[in-house]
């Protein structure tokens, strides 16, 4: 029985927004993933740690995102592992917990520039698949990819959860960059304001 080849992305999601979907959406109906994990970070090593409340708000949102597809799942596994949150750790253990399935860690062409500077890099891409979504100013050669890298060549959408937090801390009506569930979770529990 093949396994069930499931794309693995993740990452902080404050909050989960249109292009993160559309990704999504992408990888399952163009680089023929049976589903998407979008899992939800409790702590990237290389960014500021977020309160608990935060992070209850980031997963309620995240899954208010996916409802309605069911290739595309939400899930906050990374929050019972040890912190701080290594990928090769997550990748570890889901390959254990889950072995009818066939994982592949997807990032962004911005993060693989740095993938040096990862806990355990290289045993990452030698014992992991990688799928590399474009970011605009980071060029990726394809030729150069090791065997179990690949570049998918997914439409670039210019938004950014950073962006939505300062339009909606503006007071901008940043209305159609999330879901308009999670922008209702947004406005309704006052988030992101000054």
């Amino acid at each position: 029985m093949q396994p069930i080849r499931t794309a693995f992305f993740s990452g902080t999601f404050n909050p989960v927004h249109s292009g993160h979907l559309i990704l999504a959406n992408y990888l399952c109906e163009y680089e023929r993933f049976d589903e998407v994990w979008i899992s939800m970070t409790p702590q990237n090593p290389l960014r500021e740690r977020l309160s608990s409340q935060e992070n209850k708000d980031r997963i309620e949102m995240l899954q208010r995102a996916v409802t309605g597809n069911p290739k595309i799942v939400a899930t906050d596994i990374e929050f019972s592992l040890p912190l701080p949150s290594y990928t090769i750790q997550t990748l570890d253990f889901l390959r254990e917990q889950y072995p009818d399935r066939e994982f592949t860690l997807v990032i962004g062409a911005d993060n693989w520039h740095l993938f040096h500077r990862w806990k355990d890099c290289d045993r990452i891409i030698g014992e992991y698949h990688i799928c590399i979504y474009p970011r605009r100013g980071y060029d990726i050669d394809e030729a150069a990819l090791p065997p179990t890298v690949k570049y998918c060549h997914a439409p670039i959408v210019e938004i950014s959860s950073t962006q939505i937090r300062q339009g909606i801390a503006e007071g901008k009506n940043m209305n159609y960059f999330v879901p308009q569930s999670v922008y209702d979770y947004i406005i309704n529990h006052g988030l992101y304001k000054k």
